[in-house]
């Protein structure tokens, strides 16, 4: 899983889209200096656990979310996945979270923030991976929703 996923999946579905691979571990700072984007435009993909169900929030790297407002999108409240949890549902591991190339389909959802950027950076299945895209492309992509969740 991990990075063949989604490159897999980028592939099928988005062949114009390169991933590229950085020289270090990723984190919003370093891939915000490496592709020239605000730190808002590194696409945070977060697992959360909805009663017995889990749920992929995607928001802007800066992005914190709102308890109250999550509550109120997904109908009761959610907690954050544990690194265990995140790779074991998603074949990614911490830090290289994406929303697409998944091993387990989930409900994704994407925060209204990102709207107001040309393009965002997600990670690509590996903490050393990453792939510039508008994100109204991604969010169609990952068959998601826009909602506003962060604060």
């Amino acid at each position: 899983m991990s990075l063949e996923s989604v490159r897999s999946f980028l592939l099928d579905h988005a062949p114009d889209v390169e991933i590229i691979e950085l020289d270090r571990e990723h984190t919003t700072e370093v891939i915000s200096q490496a592709w020239g984007v605000l730190p808002a435009q590194v696409a945070k993909t977060l697992l959360l656990r909805r009663g017995d169900e889990w749920v992929m929030a995607v928001t802007c790297g800066d992005g914190r979310l709102d308890n109250r407002k999550c509550k109120d999108v997904f109908g009761g409240k959610t907690r954050m996945a544990g690194p265990e949890d995140e790779q074991a549902v998603t074949g990614h591991p911490v830090g290289g979270v994406c929303p697409i190339g998944l091993r387990t389909p989930l409900a994704v959802y994407f925060d209204v923030r990102l709207q107001q950027y040309a393009d965002v950076v997600p990670g690509a299945g590996s903490r050393t991976h990453a792939f510039r895209i508008a994100p109204s492309r991604l969010a169609t992509l990952a068959n998601a929703r826009w909602v506003d969740i962060c604060g």
